[in-house]
């Protein structure tokens, strides 16, 4: 892809968007960069890129003229749907995202994409722990923290780019093609963003979209929205189930062992030598296998990584044991299917800290299943921290603490928490309200937490 001396519009400054302009300047591109942050917000951002000259910045407000630009590459964090976005596509100027934008670059490395609502980021490191094992050029990238367009400047056909993929970033792909894609389950997310679970699905199903019948699709055969999505699908789809025995794919057997049926049938592991608890890291793990096994990675690599792997930072992450009380951060969780799948995991009973930026999410499910499973007290904060109360109320739930900040949430849940007690930070929400990530929102639980006397 030649850009030299092309007028590239990049709207959205963020982490990825740093990196993009580094390296449409490496390319020789013309750029201009519009964020409607005013300057004096995107100080820091702003201070990595003095180095670069080459660029005109349009802040506060979006370009008036756009009669010279010839790309636009958009952040994930831009919705396409905004007017001005409209007005680009009006004047059919060609929009990409940075992944698209690093496909099309990159010097033909192996593209492995992961999606799904819940369990991206440990499936992800899990395969990328499974590669590096079976001593793969592997490079761990997307919305797990590392851009893609940094990783395909040193990447290579020999190379392999495990990458995971929000919908924000599915949305803006065009020719973007992974050799394995899977998806490990859609639920109700994003929905201030897509506004229909329809386009959210959309949005997740065009990881596939550019596959062909030599790539494998690797889906969960228990989601029943991810199962029917291979009627759209052209890859070699792998089905792994954790509750039904399948023809082919990967799935339990009447001993719980965890049966690769592809080619042949391999009797691999038993679930119970797993290294990561509950049954979502049971799905996560067999997408693992399922993702590394069609890759030609070899069994003993798959069992070692997956027999010995630890938690992922902010994913049900063992911070500290006080008085016999566990403390876990899992600020990961950022949509109530996530949290149901983390109180899910525990039998002892729990504290569960609560709340964030609202996302448009309905909290019945989640405060139902939380009423069943071992939950005793909610500690509330953030946007949200009204609305879950409400629904927590309806539900039958008599200690709800509502606080205003993490360090309340922490001291309030030791207070009230006594022995064998589990105190879960699992928000169910987004951080934005409160926090720039969820990792800043995790470090200042953990912080908190290794504070309390």
């Amino acid at each position: 892809m030649n850009l030299r001396g092309k007028n590239v519009l990049l709207v959205g400054l963020a982490k990825t968007g740093v990196s993009t302009i580094k390296c449409l300047d490496k390319l020789g591109a013309s750029i201009t960069v519009n964020d409607i942050k005013e300057e004096s917000k995107l100080k820091e951002i702003l201070d990595e890129l003095k180095s670069i000259n080459n660029v005109k910045y349009i802040l506060g407000s979006h370009p008036e003229s756009i009669d010279d630009i010839e790309l636009v590459v958009v952040s994930p964090g831009v919705p396409l749907d905004l007017p001005f976005i409209h007005k680009l596509k009006d004047s059919k100027i060609e929009i990409i995202g940075e992944v698209e934008l690093a496909f099309r670059i990159s010097k033909n490395p192996t593209f492995v994409g992961i999606t799904g609502t819940n369990g991206k980021t440990t499936t992800t490191s899990l395969v990328g722990e499974i590669f590096k094992m079976d001593n793969k050029d592997t490079y761990v990238v997307g919305n797990i923290g590392n851009p893609v367009i940094d990783a395909v400047q040193m990447a290579d056909e020999k190379s392999v780019l495990v990458t995971e993929l929000s919908s924000f970033q599915l949305e803006s792909i065009d020719t973007f093609r992974p050799k394995v894609s899977a998806i490990l389950n859609i639920t109700e997310d994003h929905l201030n963003r897509h506004h229909t679970m329809e386009n959210y699905i959309q949005a997740k199903s065009r990881i596939f979209k550019n596959q062909q019948e030599e790539d494998f699709c690797i889906l969960n055969y228990d989601d029943e929205i991810v199962r029917d999505l291979d009627k759209s699908c052209n890859a070699n789809v792998v089905y792994f189930s954790i509750t039904e025995k399948l023809e082919k794919g990967i799935y339990l057997d009447e001993d719980d062992n965890i049966v690769i049926d592809i080619d042949e049938k391999i009797v691999f592991i038993n679930k119970d030598e797993l290294s990561l608890p509950g049954n979502h890291n049971l799905e996560n793990c067999m997408a693992a296998i399922g993702i590394s096994y069609v890759s030609n990675v070899s069994l003993d690599s798959i069992k070692k990584v997956v027999t010995t792997f630890n938690a992922v930072e902010h994913r049900q992450e063992f911070v500290r044991e006080l008085n016999s009380v566990m403390y876990v951060n899992d600020s990961k969780g950022t949509n109530p299917d996530s949290t149901i799948k983390a109180v899910q995991s525990y039998k002892r009973p729990i504290i569960l800290i609560a709340g964030g930026m609202d996302k448009g999410s309905n909290f019945d499910e989640l405060l139902e299943i939380a009423k069943q499973n071992n939950v005793k007290s909610l500690v509330l904060l953030g946007e949200t921290a009204p609305k879950i109360q409400e629904c927590a109320k309806n539900k039958g739930f008599k200690e709800i603490y509502m606080v205003n900040n993490m360090k309340e949430a922490v001291e309030t849940s030791s207070k009230i928490a006594k022995c064998n007690d589990i105190v879960l930070l699992s928000p169910a929400c987004a951080s934005w309200d409160m926090y720039k990530s969820f990792e800043e929102r995790g470090k200042d639980f953990k912080d908190n937490v290794n504070n309390l006397k």
